[in-house]
């Protein structure tokens, strides 16, 4: 909303209200405010939640310090919602097809974890939302992510061209339109694609219609079905890794924190021109506005970190890790970074996939011996090392740690061929 109030002053040539149209500085004033929300509002929100005694109920799971988190404050991630939402309605361009696509994330998602924290707390089901509509709801999210990105116009990326040309710099933030250098760079024509990025590959990358390419000319056709059952299962499973994870203090915020940033760098380099060219990666047009969104978002994990740290003042419930996870998985699918989700989001994905392990081989050791036995002492995996009897701070502090050299390793990729 300020981003268009200050447009329309610039053209009135208000002196420093053109400052409004770099991405850089509207990121800025993003991850403050989101920070500012988060810190501020957020211990208001939080006083509102004991007052009306919506406390996290416990299982009896034989963990150290369980009980003690008994009565805790849940529903947290109202916080978050608030904190990603407002920075971006005040200073992201609303009309921009990816801001919108992730504000549609942010609330659809937002509100499927509300509903089975609301069940939970208030309905005194510690089941919560049935598995099934939760899977309904991540599918239907998922399918009008898909199908808007295959379907829009606006959705496109830039053929690079070999052609040597001069730009200016003073616009390199705003897409990367001009820059003062002759160089070869992108130029040429916006094209509809199904292409993504392939990591570790010289030629980098991956088209969805090579998996249907055995239907001869009729592949390009059929690629948009591949495409969006691709995006269903990814924000399907990276939004159930971010809700795995979300078992110890400061566990899924804070690993959400790095996955953002990293996110966010990806996004400014997809989204600028001259990074694009220099680094040899797929150049997507108007997708630099995303990086307002994750400043919003690593404003809002990093501010509800100070009251989730351990001892944890509040938990995040559903309402924030469904979201969280979801937000990633269709940040990443727009920046054409999905094939990087397996390196980015390890922590989730070993979360989710101990679990299934630990499901599959008590179901198979059950029925092959009379007695299921586990792999680990418990599932997800940082409860198993909770079992070993590592405290839990160092458990999450370690899981960080991890997390990071993840990151770096995505972020290393871009030249690592």
């Amino acid at each position: 909303m300020l981003y268009y109030l200050f447009e329309y002053l610039d053209k009135l040539d208000l002196p420093g209200a053109g400052v409004f149209q770099y991405i850089s500085f509207r990121a800025a004033m993003s991850i403050i405010t989101s920070l500012f929300f988060s810190l501020l509002v957020g211990k208001r929100i939080i006083r509102f939640i004991q007052k009306k005694q919506i406390g996290e109920t416990i299982r009896e799971l034989g963990l150290e310090g369980q009980y003690a988190k008994k009565g805790t404050p849940t529903m947290g991630g109202l916080i978050i919602l608030g904190s990603i939402l407002i920075p971006v309605l005040l200073f992201g361009d609303l009309t921009n097809i990816y801001i919108i696509l992730m504000l549609i994330t942010t609330v659809w998602l937002g509100f499927l974890g509300f509903l089975d924290d609301y069940i939970k707390v208030f309905k005194k089901n510690k089941e919560g939302l049935n598995g099934k509509f939760k899977i309904l709801g991540q599918i239907g999210i998922g399918l009008i992510v898909g199908l808007t990105l295959y379907l829009n116009d606006d959705v496109v990326v830039r053929v690079k061209s070999s052609e040597t040309i001069t730009q200016n710099t003073e616009f390199a933030e705003q897409n990367s339109t001009r820059h003062n250098s002759s160089t070869a760079i992108f130029k040429g024509e916006d094209v509809k694609s199904t292409v993504t990025t392939i990591p570790f590959m010289k030629n980098n990358e991956f088209d969805y219609a090579y998996l249907v390419s055995f239907l001869g000319d009729k592949c390009q056709a059929c690629a948009w079905i591949v495409f969006v059952i691709a995006v269903i299962l990814i924000v399907t499973a990276v939004s159930n890794g971010a809700n795995m994870t979300d078992g110890l203090d400061g566990l899924a915020t804070g690993t959400s924190a790095i996955i953002g940033t990293t996110l966010g760098i990806l996004a400014y380099l997809g989204g600028n021109m001259i990074y694009a060219d220099y680094l040899n990666i797929m150049y997507i047009p108007h997708s630099g506005e995303l990086v307002i969104f994750a400043s919003a978002f690593i404003g809002a994990t990093i501010g509800f970190l100070w009251y989730n740290s351990f001892p944890a003042q509040v938990f995040m419930g559903d309402t924030g890790s469904l979201a969280l996870g979801g937000i990633i998985a269709v940040f990443a699918i727009i920046i054409r970074k999905e094939l990087l989700i397996p390196i980015l989001c390890g922590i989730f994905l070993v979360e989710n996939v101990s679990v299934m392990m630990q499901v599959s081989y008590f179901k198979y050791t059950k029925k092959r011996f009379g007695e299921g036995r586990r792999i680990f002492k418990m599932a997800p995996l940082h409860h198993h090392f909770q079992k070993l009897g590592y405290p839990e701070p160092k458990i999450v502090t370690r899981f960080w740690i991890v997390g990071i050299i993840l990151a770096v390793l995505t972020i290393v990729t871009l030249k690592l061929r």
